[in-house]
């Protein structure tokens, strides 16, 4: 598909000052060159013309509030003096995988002066000595080079995308809802072994109560039983007293009667 059709077809019955972000990767450029796209679109953020064989970006239109060109894995060369006179706002610019060869065709974006991010990946500027140092001494308004700054320190993610912060926040939003249900479930959870612990504690109190009170009968019932034994052993002892008794009074008796039979 060519690069005309293509942009009608992202239209989608909108008008072109309503466009914010058009992406035409793929297509076919018309010998080499950017064909359809106007200055009509006059609010258009991002524009991405990855892999549609682009050799010269003469034809690109003024578009102000353009803040990220996608141009990797086209066959420029050269000619990068028209982003600076057509793209003055622009903060992100990709030319990974194109054919530049010298330090000083970047020359001209020295007067992007709100460039921040610049990409290179794959080009044959990338081989030679001092690539990075060079680059970021042609271009101090630069702070990342191939997705590192200076301190070979990362670009984050926000550095990276236009209008990504809204994105971003809802995704954070969202996440802190489902965070704040699981720590709820987990409050439930604990109340709940709070309450099942409280009840096995009460449970194994009122274990050892009875227990404590079958203990009590144990010792009451034997208690009784020793004061049985005890009083029969007393029985027994006044049995055998009694006899005793008796045994010593029989001899006086026969003493008695002896008498009685001297007397007559």
């Amino acid at each position: 598909m060519d690069m005309k059709k293509r942009i009608h077809l992202e239209l989608r019955n909108r008008t072109p000052s309503d466009v914010r972000e058009l992406v035409l990767d793929n297509c076919r450029s018309v010998e080499g060159k950017i064909e359809g796209l106007t200055a009509e679109f006059v609010n258009l953020e991002f524009l991405s013309l990855i892999n549609v064989g682009l050799i010269s970006v003469s034809n690109l239109p003024k578009l102000a509030k353009l803040k990220k060109l996608e141009l990797s894995d086209n066959r420029i060369s050269g000619g990068l003096d028209v982003l600076a006179e057509k793209l003055p706002n622009l903060t992100h610019l990709n030319l990974s995988g194109n054919k530049l060869k010298d330090i000083s065709t970047l020359e001209p974006l020295k007067k992007l002066e709100n460039l921040k991010s610049l990409d290179l990946f794959n080009c044959e500027v990338t081989n030679l000595n001092d690539y990075r140092e060079s680059v970021f001494k042609l271009l101090p308004q630069l702070t990342y080079l191939d997705g590192y700054d200076m301190e070979d320190r990362e670009a984050s993610d926000s550095d990276g995308e236009v209008d990504g912060d809204g994105v971003d926040d809802d995704e954070d939003e969202e996440g802190e809802e489902e965070e704040d249900e699981d720590g709820e479930e987990e409050d439930f959870d604990e109340e709940d072994d709070d309450e099942e612990d409280e009840e096995e504690v009460e449970g194994e109190e009122d274990d050892e109560e009875v227990s404590g009170e079958d203990e009590d009968e144990e010792f009451g019932q034997d208690g009784e039983v020793e004061d049985e034994d005890e009083d029969e052993d007393e029985d027994d002892e006044e049995a055998e007293t009694g006899k005793g008794e008796k045994r010593k009074r029989d001899p006086e008796d026969e003493d008695d009667d002896e008498d009685d039979e001297e007397d007559d």
